[in-house]
């Protein structure tokens, strides 16, 4: 039913006088893989920011189960772009795991074992538990994407958002996001991708929206990769993997 799912209303965001999304109205549903594509600079960083609060609305509202969903952020897991990271901060890969148990644990406290048998889980299931004393720094980005894959992992959330996990990633990386993305969905989580590429992964996807700024198309993958819509996101004709749109 709809009210499981993650509602966002009228939403729409300026950065100084630019609109840079205009009144976006989505629902999207547990348990279907959902994809984020459209153009560069088409908003689509910018609509998972605002979904989180991490920017703010100029108007709109965004709601989980029929709460808004700013009250239950401990329910989200969100991994932000490689490139927003600082990758030199001194911390192992252990220590960046274990900050998704920060929020149930609280600041300051002694891990459980619950937490740390999470963390170890997390790390096990994106097969990275043999660098655990690691140095973020010291990673490829593929590895380094895995980690922040498990620290998500590790919380346990209710609701998981990725901005463009696969760039700059190895195959065996992507085939693992893919994987766990999958088992996520089957569990019955609610799981949204920002993806720049419109290659063969896409055909991953059960859902996509299609966006430039507002919404072009949303809804299953064939129907939104119709080539009217795709002309019309990124104003011009596009190529892209179609294996009839799979």
């Amino acid at each position: 039913m709809s009210d499981q799912g993650l509602t966002v209303s009228h939403l729409g965001v300026y950065y100084r006088r630019l609109e840079a999304l205009h009144n976006i109205n989505l629902s999207i549903q547990p348990g279907r893989l959902t994809g984020i594509i459209g153009p560069n600079g088409a908003g689509k960083s910018t609509l998972m920011k605002g979904m989180l609060g991490l920017i703010p609305l100029t108007q709109g509202t965004v709601s989980y189960q029929d709460r808004p969903l700013l009250q239950q952020l401990e329910k989200v897991a969100y991994v932000p772009q490689r490139s927003q990271i600082d990758w030199t901060y001194p911390v192992t890969v252990w220590d960046v795991v274990m900050m998704g148990r920060v929020r149930q644990t609280g600041w300051l406290k002694w891990f459980s074992a619950y937490s740390r048998r999470m963390g170890l889980e997390a790390l096990q299931r994106v097969d990275m538990s043999a660098y655990i004393d690691r140095p973020i720094g010291e990673l490829s980005g593929g590895q380094q994407q895995r980690v922040f894959l498990a620290r998500s992992l590790a919380q346990d959330a209710d609701i998981f958002l990725f901005d463009e996990p696969f760039v700059g990633v190895d195959q065996k990386t992507e085939n693992i996001l893919f994987s766990i993305f999958r088992e996520l969905v089957a569990n019955g989580k609610i799981v949204i991708v920002v993806n720049h590429d419109l290659g063969e992964s896409i055909t991953h996807f059960d859902d996509l929206i299609l966006l430039n700024r507002e919404i072009i198309a949303a809804g299953k993958r064939q129907f939104v990769l119709q080539e009217t819509h795709l002309t019309q996101a990124y104003r011009g004709k596009v190529t892209f993997f179609n294996q009839k749109a799979a």
